[in-house]
């Protein structure tokens, strides 16, 4: 039997930056609802884990793909599932459409992590996770670390702020994606274009009060981004590939 979850979201005004596209942290931010809701359904959400395991959710990678960008008001439907919990890591899987088009699709993995101890928890004891994967809907993608070019240049030392973080206390995991355009800065090269892949590794929690330096290159239309600490501890990778924007015709 293959468990999922659907929902239609709406994308906002608050969910568009300057051309008119929704954000890629907007994209992640209904990436991150329909996560939580599908958790939520099979009764594995935030507050029943860390009830009955101690634990928390934390998102170890994610990666979207668009064939167009997202814009106001559109009608996104979500279909997500997951691919079953024997390891360390679960794989969650989303399918994007617009009025029965599909627009993208989009894959993370997860860790349950011990709220105290930060220990990794073998899926294979969450018994709530039995029985509920996709089955026949998943993929076989996995997400690999991102080995970034040598010779980034140091663009930017971002101090984090109460605005920022999340439930759990660290920095949300949206907002990652955030510090790539800004880094990148998208207001001056994102004209007559869109984000049509964006992928991210989050390497150590980063934390309000904390300050991190964020290092750009480049690889054809491949722009790459690392956070790291002051010590030079990476924090986060990411890479975000810009499209021209499709034909209207």
């Amino acid at each position: 039997m293959d468990v999922f979850y659907e929902h239609v979201y709406r994308v906002g005004s608050r969910d568009l930056d300057l051309f008119g596209h929704c954000r890629p942290s907007a994209v992640l931010g209904l990436l991150q609802e329909a996560a939580t809701e599908a958790a939520c359904d099979l009764h594995l959400s935030g507050p029943e884990v860390r009830e009955r395991y101690n634990a928390f959710w934390m998102l170890a990678r994610i990666r979207y793909k668009l064939k167009r960008p997202l814009c106001w008001d559109e009608p996104v439907a979500i279909k997500t599932w997951h691919r079953g919990g024997k390891a360390a890591v679960m794989y969650r899987e989303f399918d994007l459409s617009v009025n029965g088009e599909p627009v993208g699709q989009a894959l993370s993995a997860w860790v349950l992590t011990g709220v105290e101890s930060r220990r990794i928890l073998h899926l294979a004891e969450i018994g709530e996770i039995a029985d509920t994967s996709g089955g026949s809907l998943c993929r076989t993608d996995v997400l690999r670390k991102l080995r970034l070019p040598e010779g980034l240049t140091a663009v930017e030392e971002r101090r984090l702020h109460y605005s920022e973080t999340d439930v759990n206390g660290h920095v949300n995991n949206t907002r990652y994606a955030d510090f790539l355009c800004d880094a990148l800065e998208l207001e001056e090269i994102g004209a007559g274009k869109y984000v049509s892949q964006l992928q991210l590794c989050y390497l150590t929690e980063c934390m309000a009060g904390e300050t991190v330096r964020l290092c750009v290159g480049r690889e054809g239309e491949v722009w790459c981004v690392r956070g790291e600490g002051l010590d030079g501890e990476g924090r986060f990778d990411g890479i975000l590939t810009l499209d021209n924007l499709p034909s209207k015709d």
